[in-house]
C-alpha cells in the first residue's frame, strides 16, 4: 500500500512533502509518474538518465533535500523514480530524499544547503561529489544510471 502524503508549508524551505500515515522501511512513498521529457536540466527536473531529464507529475517535484534522507529511490518499470523508504518514519513526518540519489550534477540549488541535519554537507552536491562511504550507503536507493556513470568515467580516466 502506498504511504499518502500531502504539501505543505516549511519553515524556511517553502513547500514540502509530509506523510500522513506512519510507514516502514522498504515502503514505496510516492510513485513516479514521468510526466514531460524535457530538453534540458531544470530546477525541478529528475534526471533520468546521462543526459535525460523529465519533470514527474503529481508531487514529486516538491520533495525537499535532506543529507540524512528518511527515503531513496528506485527506477520504476516506466523508468520514474519510486520514493521508498530508507527507514520506519511516523505520521506527519517530512518525506526528503539526497537530490545526489539521481542527479549526478546539480546545478540549480542555492550554495548553502537548508536541511538542517546533523550530517550536513553544507551544500547541496549530486552524485559526483559523493564520497565512495556514502555511495556505498545509498547503494539500494540510487539511480543505476550515476553508478554506471562513474563506471564510465573511471573508465575514460584510465585510458588517457
Amino acid at each position: 500500500m502506498q504511504t499518502k502524503v500531502e504539501m505543505r508549508s516549511c519553515a524556511e524551505r517553502g513547500d514540502g512533502i509530509f506523510s500522513t500515515t506512519a510507514f516502514k522501511a522498504g515502503d514505496t512513498i510516492m510513485t513516479g509518474i514521468i510526466q514531460e521529457v524535457l530538453k534540458g536540466n531544470h530546477s525541478h527536473a529528475s534526471q533520468i538518465g546521462e543526459n535525460q531529464y523529465v519533470f514527474h507529475a503529481g508531487l514529486i517535484s516538491k520533495v525537499n533535500h535532506s543529507c540524512n534522507p528518511n527515503c531513496g529511490i528506485r527506477v520504476n518499470d516506466m523508468g520514474g523514480h519510486d520514493f521508498i523508504a530508507m527507514k520506519d518514519g511516523s505520521s506527519d513526518e517530512e518525506i526528503t530524499f539526497d537530490y545526489a540519489m539521481r542527479n549526478y550534477g546539480i546545478d540549480h540549488f542555492p550554495e548553502e544547503c537548508m536541511c538542517g541535519s546533523s550530517n550536513c554537507r553544507g551544500s547541496v552536491t549530486g552524485w559526483q561529489a559523493l564520497s565512495d562511504d556514502k555511495k556505498k550507503e545509498y547503494q539500494d536507493f540510487a539511480a543505476p544510471y550515476l553508478f554506471a556513470l562513474d563506471d564510465k568515467i573511471r573508465d575514460q580516466r584510465e585510458n588517457n
